[in-house]
């Protein structure tokens, strides 16, 4: 109710619990990187369908219910293509989200699927009409039109315990972010408008569902 004018950017991001969901997934990450590192993969260690990690599954642990619902969902649904959508920027992120050096705030870190990655976020923000605007104008100071408005998300900055990451290394599932609006809270007379600009965007995303082996 406040409008986008008033609210910051971290209003609405963390839950009644203080759980910021963004953040919440179990980081599998860092075992596959170490297990490379120790030469364990893959005759030791998998380099898919990575098991959740015993203590993430703990009563006790810091997993919000949500959480925990989705992972639910993911592993009862062999999911192989999704999108999650955000607001506060526009431009397309996707795999890997956290940095494979740990101290790095932004480093370039692609999986070994970069290339259709690339290919799934080129596709969305090509026919988004508010990425391909000709009057597009950056949201703060970074400029994404000098990238496509795609980029890897550990080289925008560094997330641990991503959801792209986790649907990646957990179930096989190719997930995007989708950073939808410079503004985060749109007043309702400006959502037709959003819908507009998204909406090829995702029709089109979809059909890539079929591009498969």
């Amino acid at each position: 109710r406040q409008g986008s004018e008033l609210a910051g950017w971290a209003m609405g991001r963390w839950t009644y619990e203080g759980i910021d969901l963004n953040h919440n997934f179990a980081d599998l990450n860092t075992a596959l990187w170490d297990a490379e590192d120790n030469d364990l993969v893959p005759h030791e260690f998998p380099n898919h369908y990575i098991p959740i990690p015993e203590y993430y599954t703990f009563a006790n642990a810091t997993v919000a219910p949500e959480t925990r619902a989705v992972i639910a969902w993911m592993q009862r649904y062999p999911f192989v293509l999704s999108a999650n959508l955000h607001g506060g920027e526009l431009v397309v992120t996707y795999p890997f989200d956290m940095s494979r050096t740990y101290w790095k705030a932004q480093e370039l870190t692609p999986t070994p699927d970069d290339g259709i990655f690339r290919w799934l976020a080129t596709v969305y923000a090509t026919a988004n009409l508010a990425m391909a605007s000709g009057e597009r104008r950056p949201c703060h100071y970074d400029d994404f039109t000098r990238y496509g408005n795609i980029i890897n998300g550990a080289n925008w900055h560094t997330v641990a315990g991503s959801m792209n990451d986790f649907s990646y290394l957990h179930t096989n599932c190719f997930e995007i972010t989708v950073e939808l609006s410079c503004d985060k809270f749109p007043h309702a007379s400006e959502l037709p408008e959003e819908w507009e600009n998204n909406r090829e965007s995702l029709l089109l995303f979809m059909e890539q569902v079929g591009h498969g082996v």
